[in-house]
């Protein structure tokens, strides 16, 4: 068997600070003191926090013990499906965290923000080029920020006609955030079913479609990692009936340069800086879902815009028909940078993301496909969905082997989505995944589903070597603790 990235090694407890702290120990050395000793007032004494004397080793050890717990894209291949989870070059972070822009106050006035207007500006116009869209607003926060910013875009422009309408299609191969986003705007979601292709067929779209119809939700490659082909057809269907197309770009990391989303007959499209340009993901943000429009859509974008006179950039709130402010400044000025650094790195190289990450997806497809029963086999784009049907004979789940795949050092892929396919296992490699890390990923995988058939009980209860050990799952959702 070969030598995998997990291992069985040291697993260190550490307590809390307030249960290390000793009176009288001090990580820091200050200067002497040139003013007299003052007491606090007493109405202040004892209010606050009482912190944990620590000397500096303690302290130090303490959060690198606390960080060998977790598990990110640093740390090893993180292959969660429709996520995108690649790695981030660390230029990114170091043009982020250049005074001028680390340092920058949102409140400073445009004289004086020069260099973050700019980048800002150039960014909206990249992202343009790069989707084959018009125009963009950077200000949503993350990509359900962007959905809801599309739907109020649909709202705006069906109002600006005077136009009523209650409902938005939502294939099932959609991100689950979208049904969500429409009916947050009040829409009613229409569900529609793929085909045995795992695409969309035009006439299923044309028995959905009419007068009181805003339009459809796509994701394109949708989440069984297929692009549907019939987009173009699908978009004329919408566009004669009045409708507008959205297009969730969450997995554009497929079709970098490859793909024109406004040529497809896409309306409104999200993107997900911290997916494709590989601004940090995951911790709770912050995030950038910049929304991309075609150009009789750009009066309804989010205010203010970035606009350009003469070289000098402005904050601009003069649009009347926008759908208004979504963001208390204009937007994680931070990932923007990251995104920015991103693409003027790689240039004309994008292209070959998207390659590298159709490329690694198809190589997983192919190497799994006699060990995990495939749903799809067909040609994929950016990640390919196994399903646990082979081993339900043998009472072993997608939820017992993924446990199992934390053993052998890989952070388990998507599961149980999409729906579509029971007992999904999504698996998106991204373009950073070199092929022998890719087949140490497969090797693990097959060494989990020989485990499954010739010993099962290491399976019910993996993981063996982390820290926490397999939780109760079903007694937490039975009996959840809602209160400290």
């Amino acid at each position: 068997m070969k030598e995998f990235a997990g291992a069985a090694g040291l697993v260190l407890n550490e307590p809390l600070l307030f249960e290390k702290g000793k009176k009288g120990r001090s990580g820091i050395s200050l200067p002497r003191r040139d003013v007299e000793f003052s007491e606090l007032d007493e109405t202040l004494t004892g209010s606050g926090p009482n912190f944990p004397d620590l000397s500096e080793v303690e302290v130090v050890r303490h959060y690198t013990r606390l960080s060998t717990w977790n598990f990110g894209v640093d740390t090893g291949m993180y292959p969660l499906g429709s996520c995108t989870m690649k790695y981030n070059p660390k230029t990114n972070e170091k043009q982020a965290a250049l005074p001028g822009f680390a340092g920058a106050h949102p409140l400073l006035p445009a004289e004086l923000s020069q260099g973050a207007l700019k980048v800002m500006f150039e960014l909206e116009r990249l992202l343009a080029e790069i989707t084959g869209m018009d125009a963009v607003s950077l200000q949503p926060a993350a990509g359900a920020h962007g959905e809801l910013a599309g739907m109020l875009i649909f709202h705006a422009y069906h109002k600006s006609k005077g136009s009523r309408r209650s409902k938005i299609i939502v294939p099932d191969t959609a991100h689950g955030t979208n049904p969500a986003s429409a009916a947050l705007c009040g829409y009613s979601p229409v569900n529609v079913k793929s085909n045995e292709r795992g695409v969309l067929s035009a006439g299923a779209i044309a028995a959905v479609m009419d007068d009181e119809t805003a339009g459809i939700m796509v994701t394109n490659p949708n989440t069984l990692g297929f692009f549907e082909d019939n987009i173009k057809e699908i978009a004329e269907i919408v566009h004669a009936k009045g409708g507008l197309m959205y297009a969730d770009g969450a997995n554009m990391n497929a079709m970098l340069g490859i793909v024109s989303m406004g040529e497809l007959g896409i309306d409104v499209l999200h993107l997900n800086l911290h997916k494709t340009f590989s601004t940090p993901h995951g911790g709770g943000g912050p995030g950038a879902g910049p929304i991309c429009v075609r150009k009789h859509l750009e009066p309804f974008l989010p205010a203010p815009r970035i606009l350009e006179d003469n070289g000098k950039y402005y904050l601009s709130y003069d649009f009347p028909s926008s759908i208004g402010k979504l963001h208390a400044f204009y937007g994680n000025s931070g990932i923007i940078v990251r995104a920015y650094s991103y693409i003027l790195s790689l240039g004309p190289e994008l292209k070959k993301v998207s390659q590298l990450a159709v490329l690694n997806a198809n190589y997983i497809k192919e190497r799994l496909k006699d060990t995990l029963h495939l749903a799809y086999d067909r040609p994929c784009m950016h990640e390919c969905v196994f399903s646990d049907k082979l081993q339900a004979p043998l009472k072993i789940t997608t939820l017992d082997m993924v446990k199992r795949l934390i053993d052998y050092g890989f952070h388990p892929p998507t599961i149980y989505f999409p729906l579509v396919v029971h007992g999904a296992i999504m698996i998106e490699p991204t373009e950073t995944e070199c092929k022998e890390e890719l087949d140490l990923f497969v090797e693990a995988f097959k060494e989990v589903v020989r485990e499954a058939g010739e010993d099962p009980e290491l399976l019910y209860s993996a993981p063996h070597r982390t820290k926490v050990r397999r939780l109760d799952e079903t007694g937490a959702a039975r009996n959840p603790r809602l209160t400290c």
